[in-house]
């Protein structure tokens, strides 16, 4: 498993820790999907209920014609085309050649005009029957899909509808009384007729020529009021088409646009997929530099991070990986040199003090030849200078025989501020010699830490002695040690020239060095004791000028199980 970088565990730790603000909710992908699709399926559903609503209305106003209004219409025509043939017998029976077959008309006509009259008052109950009907199909649907206000509004048509219907009952009944009436005039022009009087037969037509005309008259009117009626529905439902297509086309335009803006909306949501996608690919191309991660507050932002964490977990590994391979060179390399030059090295340094014994005892002579004592005294800064060379090159070798065949830390519980104290005891004259000036600085009594002092020691005495280096004038050398959250930090501080930011990263790498005659395997053997002892070590540069070189060990003192850690045991 490939744990996520410290930078993300400590910020998100820091997070959690501290009394700041709570996070924001995380919004999920699907959510945040799910309701774009409820924006445009309300919007859809706007549309379709206005459509419906609209159709609706137009089928109710196609049933109240059909069922109501021109059935009326017809009824009305056929009642005054009766009266108006009724009107124009009555005004010609005085000169007919045969009044009685008039007066047989006449009677016979009488006597139905009532079932007409019925007929009528019957369409105009039917009007109101088929507005009751259509709009009780639009309450079950329409009415309630389009809101409170069409509901309003049917209900007032309806009523008006009942209310016109009532009034061409009532006014055809009005009618019906008004011809019907004064029935013993017929017989009394009938009779005037029988008798050859003409002038009274006449006088009595016009007073019922009078009023068959104004009961024509009347329904001409109410048949006028029905065709307006019908015409004002028509072009109401002219009008409500032009609307209603209209408002359509303005919600189809809309949902579409719902539809264009949601779906932009949702390929912004899922754009940093595509960014995470073309991440992998590239990570499997083999490119493994840190990329900023693209903050978003759902699923496909925590994958980023997470994937990223993932990437720069796989670069420390790769990193590891190549410096333990590096190690393994070095082992090879170490053994190889120890194998060929050490027993050389070692009958060297015998013979060159076999040689400085002699070049000794022949100085110490008491009767030297003046001519040889500067030879002998040359010769004896030559065998020291060969001596002190052979010395350096059994130490090179000494040092690559540690990187190979350092052991595995055996962990203890030691106090760090202890051996701190002794180390710099013990490398103080040395410092002294250098003219640098060392002190110790402990915060507080700390707990033990599980360590191998051995090679600890040895971390800081690379540590100690860079320093010293560093200032070949003199200086100062501060060693610090704290303690916070079950873990040691030891600082070693010093005045010197300071660590170029462009070298800093590099200083740890095996075979790296700034020295003339350095070996570049002193940063990298302590900071692969640190890391075994499951610590870190960095290099920072100072406000006041120079190097600090910090270590942070934890108290569990867990080594790193690691290639890298394995390496020198394998060799």
């Amino acid at each position: 498993m490939i744990a996520p970088p410290p930078a993300m565990d400590e910020a998100r730790g820091g997070a959690a820790g501290q009394g700041g603000p709570a996070p924001r909710k995380r919004r999920t992908v699907a959510g945040r999907l799910l309701a774009s699709y409820l924006v445009v399926l309300a919007a859809f559903a706007l549309t379709v209920g206005w459509s419906v609503q609209a159709l609706r209305a137009a089928s109710r106003d196609a049933q109240l014609l059909r069922a109501g209004y021109v059935p009326l219409l017809l009824r009305i025509g056929e009642v005054l085309a009766e009266q108006n043939v009724f009107n124009a017998q009555l005004n010609h029976i005085t000169a007919a050649k045969n009044p009685g077959d008039v007066r047989e008309w006449i009677e016979t006509a009488r006597r139905t005009r009532p079932l007409a009259f019925s007929i009528v008052k019957d369409a105009a109950r039917a009007l109101a029957g088929a507005d009751e009907k259509a709009a009780g199909g639009d309450a079950g649907g329409g009415a309630k899909a389009a809101g409170g206000d069409a509901g309003v509004g049917q209900a007032a048509a309806s009523s008006g509808v009942r209310r016109f219907s009532d009034e061409i009952a009532t006014e055809v009944t009005a009618i019906e009384r008004l011809v019907g009436a004064s029935p013993e005039r017929f017989s009394q022009l009938f009779q005037a007729l029988a008798v050859g009087n003409r002038e009274l037969a006449e006088r009595t037509r016009d007073e019922l020529v009078k009023r068959e005309v104004e009961g024509a008259q009347r329904l001409r009117a109410i048949k006028g009021r029905v065709e307006e009626q019908m015409e004002s529905l028509t072009v109401e439902a002219r009008r409500r088409e032009e609307r209603s297509m209209h408002l359509l086309l303005g919600l189809g335009v809309l949902t579409l646009l719902v539809g264009a803006v949601m779906s932009l909306y949702a390929r912004r949501v899922l754009a940093p997929l595509t960014a995470v996608t073309e991440r992998a690919n590239a990570v499997a191309r083999g490119d493994l530099t840190p990329k900023q991660v693209l903050a978003t507050n759902d699923e496909i932002g925590e994958l980023a991070t997470t994937f990223e964490g993932m990437v720069a977990a796989i670069r420390r590994a790769r990193a590891e990986l190549v410096n333990a391979e590096r190690l393994a060179a070095i082992g090879k390399m170490a053994a190889h040199v120890t194998h060929e030059i050490r027993n050389p090295l070692s009958s060297i340094g015998l013979n060159l003090e076999l040689l400085e014994e002699e070049v000794a005892r022949a100085s110490a002579a008491d009767t030297p030849d003046a001519e040889l004592r500067p030879v002998m005294k040359e010769s004896a800064q030559l065998v020291a200078a060969i001596r002190a060379e052979v010395d350096r090159l059994s130490r090179i070798a000494e040092q690559y025989l540690s990187v190979a065949r350092r052991p595995r830390p055996q962990l203890v519980p030691e106090r760090v501020d202890d051996l701190v104290q002794e180390l710099v005891a013990f490398v103080r004259p040395e410092l002294d010699r250098a003219g640098i000036a060392v002190r110790v600085e402990v915060e507080e009594e700390g707990p033990e830490i599980l360590l191998d002092e051995s090679q600890l020691r040895q971390a800081l005495l690379n540590l100690l002695r860079n320093a010293r280096e560093a200032m070949p004038k003199g200086g100062a050398i501060v060693v610090s040690v704290s303690f916070s959250s079950g873990a040691a930090t030891i600082a070693v501080d010093d005045s010197g020239p300071g660590v170029p930011e462009e070298l800093r990263a590099s200083i740890f790498d095996p075979f790296f060095t700034t020295k003339q005659r350095g070996t570049g395997l002193g940063l990298a053997v302590t900071r692969d004791i640190i890391e075994a002892h499951g610590g870190t070590i960095s290099c920072e540069p100072r406000e006041a000028g120079g190097t600090r070189f910090r270590i942070v060990l934890p108290a569990g003192g867990a080594p790193v199980q690691g290639r890298a850690a394995d390496a020198h045991e394998v060799l």
